[in-house]
């Protein structure tokens, strides 16, 4: 046993040689104390939506940065307000004279801790005015309208200022395409479904405990979609509206995080993805030929019961050569026997592409 020990002993010990060489080698713990280099911890941060790299300075319409994983905090910027172009940065301090309860709130959130951790290189306008601008002109006159950058609804700053104000910092990324989208065209600002000022959700400082309820506010008629009958599993909490939307602008007007409809399905449906030797149509052009993505009153999210909704396209041609009507259901007075279990589909089961040789009317 003491042979077998000190064999095992040998293995476990690094030769001068190597020991020097591990030492030595770059992304390696240094030899005093173990600590990581500032070149270590730099080279692994990841970068962020608020920190340059080659593709913002590659962009003309954004101003360069440097090449750092992420902006400092301290090098967050004063944001002038046009409707008061003569205020002074007066500190954070007297903005608490009067805001205690704003300061007791925004106290513990990321934005304030962040400006005042950044404090250093900021000065004295760290926090408060990192967001709402100089606020002298505000201190003289509290009730001036546009005196300050206010993120509220009926205040005298324009969305489009709101907007700059976020911008500043969380440019590009997610929301490259912000400008020109629908939401922006609406006239949103980003405190219409933000609040940096409090913890009010697990992530992403909403205005409300979960994505789905900040989308809700807006899009009520969407939301009933989802307590019909067949309806994709958001109630459920297995998904969210930024699973298939980016609320922050796309190239598309429905905010697809895809280019098409289609391929926003795909990323869960693949297997309709094909390519097929068989294709159907419609099934190629647009799922929403078909479907309701988010619910129907009809199976599988169908925007009409079947046949009802093959029939769309497919009457009066070879065998569905009558059109069939809720009378020729099975409880119907003449019933018909095409309507009974899956209705067309008891037959043509592969109706989103066949790769069956004898597939072509999508039996097999």
């Amino acid at each position: 046993m003491l042979a077998v020990a000190s064999a095992l002993g040998g293995l476990l010990v690094l030769p001068g040689g190597a020991r020097a060489q591990q030492q030595a080698s770059p992304g390696t713990a240094s030899s005093s104390g173990g600590s990581l280099s500032q070149d270590d911890i730099a080279r692994m941060l990841p970068s962020t939506d608020m920190g340059a790299n080659a593709a913002r300075n590659a962009d003309p319409h954004l101003a360069p940065v440097n090449d750092s994983p992420a902006t400092p905090f301290d090098a967050a910027p004063i944001p002038h307000n046009p409707l008061a172009p003569d205020a002074q940065a007066i500190g954070a301090k007297t903005c608490v004279a009067c805001h205690s309860l704003e300061n007791v709130q925004a106290s513990h959130s990321l934005h304030v801790a962040s400006f005042r951790a950044g404090a250093a290189n900021t000065g004295p306008q760290a926090a408060c005015e990192s967001c709402h601008g100089p606020g002298s002109e505000h201190a003289k006159n509290p009730t001036a309208p546009g005196s300050i950058i206010a993120f509220t609804h009926g205040s005298a700053t324009t969305p489009q200022t709101q907007q700059e104000v976020c911008l500043g910092c969380h440019a590009g990324g997610a929301r490259q395409h912000w400008i020109g989208s629908v939401h922006q065209e609406r006239g949103l600002s980003c405190s219409d479904c933000h609040n940096p000022m409090a913890r009010l959700s697990p992530e992403g400082v909403l205005a409300k405990p979960s994505i789905n309820e900040v989308c809700a506010t807006c899009h009520k008629d969407i939301m009933a979609k989802f307590n019909r009958r067949s309806h994709m599993p958001l109630p459920e909490g297995q998904m969210s509206c930024v699973d298939c939307h980016n609320p922050h602008g796309t190239l598309t007007r429905p905010l697809l995080k895809t280019d098409t409809v289609n391929e926003t399905c795909y990323t869960c449906h693949a297997e309709k993805r094909g390519p097929f030797l068989f294709e159907h149509a419609p099934v190629r052009e647009s799922c929403l030929n078909c479907h309701d993505p988010h619910g129907s009153n009809q199976q599988t999210l169908l925007v009409a019961p079947l046949p009802m909704l093959c029939q769309q396209c497919h009457t009066m041609t070879r065998h569905p050569n009558d059109l069939q009507v809720p009378t020729n259901l099975g409880n119907g007075s003449t019933p018909d026997e095409r309507l009974m279990g899956r209705a067309c589909l008891t037959c043509h089961t592969n109706i989103h592409g066949s790769n069956n040789p004898s597939g072509s009317r999508f039996h097999k």
